[in-house]
């Protein structure tokens, strides 16, 4: 026979109504038992009260009836009391006087004899005293007392037992715990009812929830409006909304990327086209190889344009994801990156070289500091011509620690200098070698590492030589960990490349 039941799967989660409805009637399953035990035992206690007052009172009658004659007990009681005492339509009553030495003065004498207390000389007279016990098969009720003669004289006394079987008190038990246990089997389902009613108004605003992302435009992006969401609810909207605005800023910088990327190469695509059906026409081999020279040039400029197209949109990435960011050495790193960069440097016959600090600590991420440094080293050196000079230096100040790139080049206007880092902002006078990406690389990539980007004019030296070029400026923020703050260098050595 084919096994019907499904194997639940321990990565699938069940319902949250399920969940919530098994852990409030599991309980409920759980204590039901025990309510049902609780009220057997004081069904019986309230069932025993009643009939052990009789049986007391009986016993209370029986002693007023004793008398003691040369110290022997006698009971002035006539048969027909007797008969009154011992009738009962449901249950038998039982009853004997025993005297101190164990005689039997009157009653059944097969009755079963409480032990002796161990301070029977302490024991008040007339006290009724209760216990459970068994006579002929049947359970017994039994309440007795011990009359003394007089006070202190143990030796002259009576025991007064009257027993009763319990076959009324089972009774009233029964009735009381079928009146308190039958309506629960109505109040149970009820209740059931109730609670699966309740959790299913309560989990409508979840539900609305639900809706209301289902029924989004697959391009809609905006926050959940927190209105009528309930407290517990907020916590995981907003977590949502938070979600949403990083997804919308992916997004967005997808399409940036996508729109940058199709506005520049659509120019150097054209020249290469332009140059390519040209060379195509050429019959003189020097003319031929002069255009094979430009398609090369527009392919470096592309694939250099793509490239930083690629960093852009790296960089932004990294700020919206908020990547994870490592205690490094500014300045170790700084040296690295201008070693790389010696060769191209004699190349255009510029002197590079750096001015070393010592270690400068922040928190950053090598990666996109590296491609920070090269797009700042990249443009000192290209606006800068031969025979001049491009220093690189790295200090701390105070609670900060500052990059500088620092060239001799033809320099820039105050104006220029606070929108050179837009996107495809090009200043009046520069070649058109450059894509207008590089600066806009750098400020995205201080800003996730909150920092700050600046690029100024040189002032003249303290001689009154006039200044040109360049200063490049990064402000980090040093690493809180870092004992000592590092104080700006009073004298630093130049260390040249080329």
């Amino acid at each position: 026979m084919r096994n019907l039941r499904k194997k639940r799967d321990p990565d699938v989660q069940r319902s949250l109504f399920g969940e919530i409805l098994d852990w409030m009637l599991a309980p409920l399953l759980f204590v039901w038992p025990i309510s049902i035990a609780f009220t057997h035992y004081f069904a019986n206690s309230v069932a025993s009260f009643p009939y052990d007052q009789s049986l007391r009172e009986h016993v209370a009658a029986i002693s007023r009836q004793i008398t003691f004659a040369d110290g022997r007990p006698q009971l002035a009681m006539p048969g027909l009391a007797q008969l009154f005492l011992r009738s009962d339509e449901i249950d038998n009553v039982y009853f004997h006087l025993i005297d101190a030495d164990g005689t039997l003065v009157v009653g059944d004498p097969e009755l079963p004899v409480p032990p002796l207390p161990a301070g029977l000389g302490s024991v008040e007279s007339g006290e009724v005293h209760f216990r459970d016990d068994e006579y002929r098969g049947q359970t017994l009720r039994v309440a007795y007392t011990y009359v003394f003669a007089s006070p202190g004289s143990p030796t002259h006394r009576v025991l007064i037992e009257v027993g009763e079987t319990t076959e009324k008190r089972s009774q009233l038990a029964n009735k009381i715990i079928a009146s308190v246990i039958l309506p629960q089997f109505v109040i149970i389902p009820l209740a059931v009812v109730l609670v699966w009613f309740g959790l299913s108004q309560g989990l409508r605003p979840l539900t609305r929830l639900r809706n209301r992302i289902e029924a989004r435009r697959e391009a809609d992006l905006s926050p959940i409006s927190l209105s009528r969401v309930p407290e517990e609810l907020r916590p995981l909207t907003e977590a949502f909304n938070s979600m949403l605005a990083r997804m919308q800023n992916n997004v967005e910088a997808q399409r940036r990327f996508i729109a940058n990327a199709a506005h520049q190469m659509r120019t150097p695509l054209t020249g290469l086209k332009t140059q390519a059906q040209l060379a195509m026409g050429e019959r003189d081999p020097a003319e031929l190889r002069h255009a094979l020279r430009q398609i090369l040039t527009g392919v470096d400029r592309a694939s250099h344009l793509v490239d930083q197209l690629l960093a852009l949109a790296r960089a932004e990435a990294s700020g919206h994801s908020q990547q994870t960011l490592v205690p490094l050495d500014l300045e170790q790193l700084l040296r690295e990156i201008v070693e790389t960069w010696v060769v191209q440097a004699l190349e255009k016959r510029i002197d590079l070289g750096y001015e070393p600090a010592g270690p400068v600590p922040i928190v950053g991420n090598a990666f996109l500091l590296r491609e920070m440094i090269n797009n700042l080293l990249d443009n000192a050196l290209r606006y800068t011509p031969a025979g001049g000079r491009v220093t690189a230096r790295v200090f701390g100040q105070g609670d900060f620690a500052l990059l500088e790139i620092e060239d001799s080049g033809s320099g820039i206007s105050d104006d220029d200098s606070h929108k050179v880092f837009d996107r495809f902002y090009r200043a009046d006078g520069s070649d058109g070698e450059g894509s207008g990406l590089g600066l806009a690389i750098v400020r995205e990539i201080a800003e996730v590492h909150q920092a700050a980007a600046s690029l100024r004019p040189k002032t003249g030296d303290a001689g009154g030589e006039a200044a040109c070029g360049c200063i490049a400026r990064i402000v980090f923020p040093l690493r809180r960990l870092q004992p000592s703050r590092l104080p700006i260098p009073a004298a630093t050595t130049r260390t040249g490349f080329a």
